[in-house]
């Protein structure tokens, strides 16, 4: 199969996963989020017909969310975030797949049919984003690397997006929908199936 699909995830550890969201709903609670992230992630990956590759930060895991039958399982590069996207891409190539998308785990409005039409995109697009509402991105898909793409920048920040597509000025590039990650107690907010995780003041103020 010529498509890939490369998750990365946070091992999901107590004090490690969602930090601002934990600042506002603590530590065990962010974790809770966390792992319902982690598992909508992997089913909606797993619904899509292609190869599936998880890398951890820390460890693989086995018999977790990410199904052994289902997912190469490998462990992040060290450097900045480009660095270890970039490595994972490479590993891919090296695999010998044509198309490869990178998804983050922390998106509930991914859906199966936002894989597909990255990869249809890639048939004759060279890369593909799925742009968040907070300046980065949900999804990146190349046909070849370019490492332009990941080059140094301010990781995490508004930005994001905006810097690489500049730094991908040459290239024929498209963009999907623009979706929501859960970093913070407004994008939770937006999510009734989290609603019991927000603190009560907010939930009289804001529901």
């Amino acid at each position: 199969m010529e498509n890939l699909v490369i998750v990365f995830t946070k091992n999901p550890e107590l004090g490690k996963c969602k930090t601002r969201l934990a600042k506002s709903i603590g530590n065990e609670k962010a974790l809770q989020v966390y792992k319902a992230l982690i598992q909508h992630t992997a089913k909606t990956i797993g619904k899509v017909d292609v190869n599936r590759v998880v890398f951890y930060s820390k460890k693989i895991q086995t018999q977790d969310f990410w199904d052994d039958a289902l997912f190469i399982k490998q462990v992040q590069s060290q450097g900045h975030l480009g660095q270890k996207m970039q490595a994972a891409f490479e590993w891919g190539f090296a695999q010998g797949y044509s198309k490869i998308c990178i998804v983050g785990s922390d998106l509930m409005e991914l859906e199966p049919r936002d894989i597909e039409e990255a990869f249809q995109q890639l048939e004759d697009k060279d890369v593909v984003f799925g742009p968040a509402n907070d300046g980065g991105y949900y999804l990146m898909g190349m046909n070849s690397l370019y490492k332009e793409a990941f080059l140094d920048k301010a990781w995490s920040t508004n930005t994001v997006l905006k810097n690489t597509l500049e730094d991908l000025k040459s290239l024929n590039v498209a963009l999907l929908e623009t979706k929501t990650d859960i970093d913070t107690l407004e994008d939770l907010k937006k999510h009734p199936e989290f609603h019991h995780y927000l603190p009560k003041e907010f939930k009289n103020k804001h529901l």
